[in-house]
């Protein structure tokens, strides 16, 4: 009944759609195998991408070529460009999406691209022999065969729901949970732990008064997330905002005797920057109040989502607490909030490439590596997909380098420092952020992707058009002489200096509170020169003149750092046969195998001693 695929991807989330996507793309005979067909692509919690450094993740799987960024821009109901008011490399874009035209675009896609096939089933165990993953078993008894397979479980690897003292099996409200795969990995010497998240109650916006609320506005200019050109819709629906207040506080209180969270029945680590409401209250007691964004679910639903009243309360605490909620007085519940806690397997166990240590041939992506967020577990089926068409191919793997990507932080984190609870990306974590900005993904990886064979012709010629609209803008901007007398109107009406003598356009706009659109607007001659060219181009052009000595001094940082990644470690490295490192450092070092001596120097409990030891000894 089934023939041989070069990829098997279990799983059809986030991480597994972008898997099977990437690795169809390249080449790949691809079988996604998932529980329910009908919930490709489901947005579990809230029906929203990107977000802070999300936002840049969406960018860089787009300029990659993976889906996330399409399928979001088709089915936004809401944009915004969160940070505008600090620097560029702070910029994230979010969409607010329609939840069900989301998954329906993600499918759509899927079935639209060559060399995918789905099956409906559950996976419950991998065919493994002397070390290799060739396959997997499903529950109905079928063995399947592949060169190379991805795990994308989500939070459904023994997933156990919780509301109140009420407690069940399940991946997801009304779904089931899968079992097997954990009980068969940890007997192969895999170590496992427990994480927890959890969602809040969905409610009828028909119930809601919104005259009691802050209106959240989407922006007027619409950048979107895919470097394609997407049709963006023509009009915005709102978001809101309310608060918790200290009644509803203490209704909420009535219930912490029956929370799960507190009574110990929950053992997994809950995300630290998304806590559940009563976390909230509980670890921040100094607070009488609580922001709370009320988002749509999509344009022809009245489904609302709370976003920030994530809760595993009972739930008639829960419906009584909403209603004290200014605008909730008479809300009525669609469904109760709930945690979900589920298997996932510490990612010191991979390599670089997500391909696990102790297996060959078998890689992770998702949640299972202890990560939060869509666009995490997106960014990880990305890399995930591509590198088990390269391993089933007998080429070697991608590794996005920290400077280069967020997704080269993010994996880069998860392999050499772990992680003991759910890991969301943030722009502190990238030690490379003004590199790393959203408008410049496309720059920074289409290029690479596109000779590995992923992103398209379309694409690079896109990227290209832009390389060349910008370096004509600078170059217009360098050549232009500006007299006082035309620009001194324009930096008065910045509370800028004014000048006394010529000056060229680019000095100019190296001004903190001077940008090129202001320039552009007063200045018919320069409107004129740049008017044929993309407002993408001109933003572009612009950020790299303005920061363009804080860009130097990174790249500069960048070249000194790359030393010790060019360090290459051999993989027959014997870590315990030299005495002058600690027990840790032999201990982790042997088990995590880094590939480079700046993989090691990253690696938690390797101190700077550790690495000048090490590179004597790479030296002899």
């Amino acid at each position: 009944m089934f023939k041989k695929y070069d990829v098997i991807v279990v799983g059809a989330g986030h991480a597994g759609c972008e898997a099977a996507a990437a690795a169809a793309n390249l080449g790949s005979k691809v079988l996604l195998i998932t529980m329910n067909l009908q919930t490709i692509a489901q947005m579990s919690c809230n029906p929203a991408m990107g977000g802070i450094a999300k936002g840049q993740i969406v960018r860089e799987i787009d300029a990659m070529g993976g889906y996330s960024g399409i399928v979001s821009d088709f089915s936004m109901i809401q944009f915004r460009m969160l940070n505008r008011s600090k620097g560029p490399a702070m910029w994230s874009p979010r969409t607010q999406n329609d939840r069900m035209l989301f998954s329906k675009k993600w499918r759509e896609m899927l079935e639209q691209t060559p060399n995918v096939d789905f099956y409906q089933d559950m996976v419950k165990g991998l065919l493994i022999k002397e070390g290799k993953c060739s396959g997997v078993i499903t529950g109905l008894g079928n063995e399947i065969s592949a060169d190379s397979v991805v795990l994308t479980n989500g939070t459904f690897l023994n997933g156990i729901i919780h509301i109140g003292e009420k407690n069940f099996g399940g991946g997801r409200m009304a779904e089931k949970a899968s079992s097997g795969i954990t009980e068969q990995l940890v007997s192969l010497g895999f170590k496992s732990d427990r994480l927890k998240t959890g969602t809040p109650p969905r409610i009828d916006g028909r119930s809601l008064d919104y005259s009691k609320m802050e209106e959240q506005l989407g922006d007027q200019y619409v950048t979107g997330f895919s470097y394609l050109k997407i049709s963006k819709p023509e009009k915005q629906k709102s978001c809101w905002i309310t608060y918790t207040n200290e009644n509803v506080h203490d209704i909420l209180k009535t219930g912490f005797d029956k929370s799960p969270m507190f009574a110990g029945r929950i053992d997994g680590v809950g995300p630290r920057y998304c806590p559940s409401i009563e976390d909230k209250i509980d670890r921040f007691a100094e607070r009488d109040r609580h922001q709370l964004f009320v988002e749509p679910e999509g344009w022809d639903t009245v489904e609302i989502y709370i976003n920030g009243f994530s809760t595993s309360l009972p739930e008639d605490v829960q419906n009584r607490a909403l209603k004290l909620i200014p605008g909730f007085e008479n809300a009525k519940m669609f469904r109760p909030g709930y945690a979900i806690e589920y298997d996932y397997f510490p990612p010191t166990q991979l390599k670089y490439s997500l391909e696990t240590q102790l297996i060959d041939n078998l890689f992770f992506a998702g949640q299972i590596n202890g990560t939060t967020g869509y666009e995490e577990a997106a960014c990880q089926g990305l890399m995930a997909g591509i590198n088990a068409h390269q391993k089933s191919k007998n080429q070697d793997p991608l590794v996005l380098k920290r400077s280069l990507a967020y997704i080269g932080v993010l994996i880069d984190d998860l392999v050499s420092k772990g992680t003991e609870e759910p890991y969301r990306m943030f722009t502190s974590r990238a030690e490379f952020r003004t590199l790393l900005r959203q408008d410049n993904a496309d720059l920074r990886l289409t290029e690479l992707s596109y000779k590995l064979g992923l992103a398209s012709k379309e694409r690079m010629d896109l990227v290209e058009n832009k390389k060349y609209e910008v370096e004509k803008i600078k170059k217009i901007l360098s050549e232009l002489t500006l007299n006082p007398n035309e620009i001194n109107p324009v930096l008065e009406s910045k509370n800028s200096a004014l000048i006394s003598e010529k000056q060229k356009a680019d000095k100019i706009l190296l001004r903190p509170n001077v940008e090129l659109t202001n320039l552009i607007e007063h200045l018919p001659g320069l409107k004129k020169d740049v008017k044929m060219f993309s407002q993408e181009a001109i933003e572009q052009a612009s950020i790299q003149i303005k920061y363009q000595t804080y860009i130097e001094k990174e790249n500069d940082l960048v070249r000194r750092m790359s030393e010790l990644e060019e360090l290459v470690i051999p993989e027959t490295f014997e870590y315990k046969k030299i005495k002058a490192l600690g027990n840790e450092a032999r201990e982790k070092l042997s088990r995590m195998k880094p590939a480079t001596l700046g993989q090691a120097s990253r690696i938690s409990g390797i101190n700077p001693s550790d690495v000048q030891i090490l590179m004597v000894y790479m030296g002899r």
